[in-house]
């Protein structure tokens, strides 16, 4: 794989198990098993209850785009305008956001609402990020 010059995730103790998971492929959260509550960034302890005890829980990858931004300018370096920059809801977790880009769609195609899926973006060797694209 080529080098990047697109700025990479660096994984924390938090984080770790995200980013692994996505190297294999698969959308994983954090969520409390007292309230249900989905986490996201990774963290410590629930936001809702404060619960610390979180398991990592590997989702369908589906959600919806909660609100958009097309990027015209070259503000993150390797990446070529025009692109979007999104946050998606999860179908299983209402309320958490994460923000990725939307490929595989003409930027003026995308809007808030639709319906998308994960794919996954092997930048290097080491880092694969999820990604959404229009859900087919």
């Amino acid at each position: 794989m080529a080098e990047t010059t697109r700025p990479l995730p660096v994984p924390d103790i938090e984080s770790r198990p995200y980013w692994e998971a996505a190297k294999r492929h698969q959308l994983l959260l954090l969520r409390c098993r007292a309230c249900g509550q989905y986490l996201f960034p990774p963290r410590p302890a629930c936001g809702q209850c404060h619960g610390t005890g979180l398991v990592w829980t590997e989702l369908s990858g589906r959600g919806t785009v909660y609100t958009y931004t097309i990027m015209h300018d070259t503000l993150i370096r390797g990446l070529t305008p025009p692109y979007v920059v999104a946050l998606v809801e999860p179908e299983e977790a209402p309320g958490v956001r994460i923000t990725s880009n939307i490929l595989d769609c003409p930027p003026d195609e995308v809007h808030i609402g639709m319906p998308v899926e994960v794919c996954f973006e092997e930048v290097t060797d080491e880092v694969t990020l999820p990604q959404f694209r229009p859900r087919r």
